[in-house]
């Protein structure tokens, strides 16, 4: 947190604040458990990171060390000065004489697609964490692991928001929540699980809302997000695309429609209804569906799919009540919007020191 260049990445700082002394004893108040058993790191951890998430192989990092295991993390292999900036603060830590015992528990490698050195580490890892999605799952999984050995993957997900209009028009920094959303979404690129890719909205004033909402994330995107032309031929192509899907599955419903904006900084496809397959046509830096809801139980069947990780949302959480008991396969998280890239030990549905530790059962 004392560099000066880590407050050019907002994401190197969440990074950092989340792993502070305090933070890391409120996990420790939480996971820790005095029932007269030991627990013990598993052994060796892999760990595999996302190829398109800077910072996330150093939260990876974090919850092997803190489960009390030896960690191999495969950094990716882009070159994300995000990267540089954690690997040398830890270095500067290890260097230090009261560190060094932590040396051999920290390894970060780099490496191109190979399926030999992918062999080698899976063959001494007792737990394998793979990051990165179904593709990189299904890679991965050729290399086998000991028969003891567990794994933890993480495949592809999607993430929705929910906005409560009235709330939204009632709440006095609308610049606040505009730098919230940012962060969950430009910040990545989208490309994050956790982005909202469909925003939808509840409420009486929709429209208000949406021309407020959008106008000011326009602004700081505007400002402060790296756009390219690409971006945007990319965004009206996937447009093309889910005008053709709808066209074909719900020709009696009114069509898609672009709102419009300044420019395709932002591009926002309203939807008339959810239709089956709709996340498989989504797009990324700053590409979303919009949907006006009318009940909250219309989103059911988007999140009823296992792919549908995090709800965000803007508003009173019991609105959310009747979709989460309707017996939905998805989500495994619920945050407010701002909050969708906070990592905690439970992840994906996954209690990670459950499973990054052993227990020696003493009786």
């Amino acid at each position: 947190m004392a560099e000066c260049e880590t407050k050019q990445y907002p994401d190197v700082v969440t990074f950092a604040f989340w792993i502070r002394k305090a933070s890391t004893l409120k996990l420790k108040e939480r996971f820790y458990k005095e029932d007269g058993n030991i627990c013990l790191g598993r052994g060796m951890a892999f760990h595999i990171a996302p190829s398109n998430v800077p910072v996330n192989f150093a939260y990876s990092l974090a919850a092997g060390l803190l489960t009390g295991n030896v960690n191999i993390v495969r950094v990716s292999s882009k070159d994300f000065r995000q990267v540089d900036i954690i690997s040398q603060a830890i270095g500067r830590v290890l260097n230090k004489n009261e560190y060094r015992v932590l040396k051999p528990y920290i390894n970060l490698v780099r490496y191109s697609r190979d399926k030999g050195i992918n062999d080698y580490f899976s063959s001494i890892a007792d737990t394998r964490i793979i990051w990165g999605g179904d593709n990189t799952v299904a890679e991965i999984r050729q290399s086998p692991l000991p028969t003891r050995s567990v794994e933890i993957p993480f495949a592809d997900r999607y993430s929705i928001a929910v906005i409560d209009s009235n709330v939204y028009l009632n709440m006095s920094d609308k610049l606040r929540i505009a730098k919230d959303f940012y962060n969950d979404t430009f910040l990545s690129d989208q490309n994050a699980c956790t982005s909202p890719r469909l925003v939808a909205w509840l409420g009486s004033r929709k429209d208000q809302a949406k021309e407020e909402f959008w106008a000011n994330l326009h602004e700081l995107v505007e400002k402060e997000y790296n756009y390219q032309s690409i971006m945007g031929v990319n965004k009206l192509s996937s447009s093309c695309l889910v005008a053709v899907a709808y066209a074909a599955v719900a020709s009696e419903q009114p069509g898609v429609l672009i709102q419009h904006m300044a420019d395709n900084r932002i591009v926002r496809v309203k939807i008339p209804k959810i239709i089956d397959g709709l996340m498989d046509l989504k797009n990324n830096s700053g590409y979303f569906f919009e949907y006006d809801c009318n009940d909250i139980l219309e989103l059911k069947d988007i999140c009823n799919d296992k792919r549908c990780q995090t709800l965000a949302y803007i508003g009173d959480r019991k609105m959310l009540v009747r979709l989460l008991q309707s017996g939905i396969c998805g989500i495994d998280r619920v945050v407010p919007i701002g909050k969708t890239m906070d990592f905690d030990l439970i992840w994906d549905g996954f209690n990670l020191y459950e499973r990054l530790t052993r227990i020696v059962s003493v009786g």
